[in-house]
């Protein structure tokens, strides 16, 4: 923990002990006010390298056509089954 007098005085040592994956907890009186953290870049879908890969080999839709069954249950006797 870091007062937030000192955190303003050695805020540039405080990023980079941050950069390196340590959280800084700064402080006001003693009580936790803020956390000094790297930055984590954003995570999930990227829609745009997806319509960049699609447009980049002529593919127009991602499944082109389902059966009307597809989702029903198996038969009861599916998974019992030997492979051929």
């Amino acid at each position: 923990m870091v007062p937030i007098k000192e955190a303003k005085d050695k805020f540039a040592a405080l990023v980079r002990t941050a950069e390196g994956g340590e959280r800084v907890v700064v402080t006001r009186n003693g009580r936790p006010v803020a956390d000094l953290v790297a930055h984590d870049p954003p995570r999930g879908i990227d829609w745009e390298a997806i319509r960049r890969f699609k447009k980049e080999r002529g593919i127009s839709e991602i499944v082109g056509e389902m059966s009307d069954d597809f989702d029903d249950p198996l038969p009861e006797d599916f998974l019992l089954r030997p492979l051929p």
